[in-house]
């Protein structure tokens, strides 16, 4: 009798067992769906709060800043240099980090359960909505990303098809850093029919020399108002066709948030971009100056 009461109870705890496997490779297996998650990146942060479950979030990296919600949780140092023994003093039952962070071996020998998703790409996106929309059992996440996915398409309907052939520089960040073809945010650009003056052979998000700009000549430049100051003075830029015209759009650091982060927000990153194209770009390739 007792040993038939142990079966089912390994049948019961084995049959509702959660496995996935993430971005190293690594499968990682919970006897049930985490109540208690500490994320390091900004991006799967936003993707647990989309998905419904932002009430299981007990700490987050000192980036996540969205929804307003996740701000009075517990920051637990970044993503890539995160505090150890706080994240051990949450008792996570899972966490959400990047593959390119070096914590997870750590965390991993203290006896936590890491789950490394890094979405680079759209279709990255996706399976990462889908693979946390599993972790935590909400059933409805691939709708969820028909509707992100819908919001990409219909900014790039909004605009005219005049914009095509524009020319677009993304600046991600001083160095410069740019966002290129291969990037979500370039797979945005190329489904909006411009042209990213960054091509895919330079990965994702290259430091360029900023001669490469100069070369390139953008007709339309998007940066963040953090990044905006000292562009003019950056040897040879001054005769770039987007600064000559004022085919400039800057935006908040609220905006720029939205659009560097791979997440839920994609949508809204693509009509900030559309707007943007709308605004600025629209009569570049006529020769008129906005």
């Amino acid at each position: 009798m007792k040993l038939w009461l142990i079966t089912l109870y390994l049948l019961a705890t084995t049959s509702h067992a959660l496995q996935v496997t993430d971005d190293r490779g690594v499968m990682v297996t919970l006897t049930q769906s985490p109540l208690r998650i500490v994320s390091l990146l900004p991006s799967l942060t936003e993707t647990v709060c989309e998905l419904g479950r932002c009430d299981r979030l007990v700490g987050v990296d000192r980036y996540s800043n969205y929804p307003d919600s996740v701000q009075k949780l517990v920051q637990v140092g970044g993503g890539l240099d995160p505090n150890i023994e706080a994240i051990v003093a949450l008792k996570p039952d899972v966490v959400l980090m990047a593959k390119s962070s070096r914590a997870g071996e750590r965390l991993e020998a203290l006896g936590l359960k890491v789950v490394a998703l890094e979405p680079k790409t759209h279709a990255d996106v996706q399976r990462v909505m889908l693979k946390i929309g599993a972790l935590l059992e909400v059933p409805d996440a691939q709708r969820i990303w028909r509707d992100i996915d819908a919001g990409v398409s219909a900014a790039a309907r909004s605009l005219p098809p005049s914009v095509r052939g524009l020319r677009v520089y993304f600046e991600v960040n001083q160095g410069p850093y740019a966002a290129g073809e291969s990037s979500f945010i370039g797979e945005t650009l190329s489904r909006f029919g411009v042209s990213n003056i960054v091509p895919a052979k330079l990965g994702p998000f290259p430091k360029l020399n900023p001669e490469f700009v100069v070369r390139a000549n953008p007709t339309l430049i998007m940066v963040s108002q953090s990044n905006v100051n000292g562009l003019q003075a950056r040897p040879g830029w001054h005769s770039i066709r987007a600064l000559r015209e004022g085919r400039l759009c800057v935006f908040s650091t609220q905006e720029a948030n939205v659009m560097v982060r791979p997440g839920p927000r994609m949508a809204e990153a693509a009509r900030l971009m559309a707007q943007c194209i709308a605004r600025k770009g629209a009569d570049a390739l006529t020769g008129v100056n906005p």
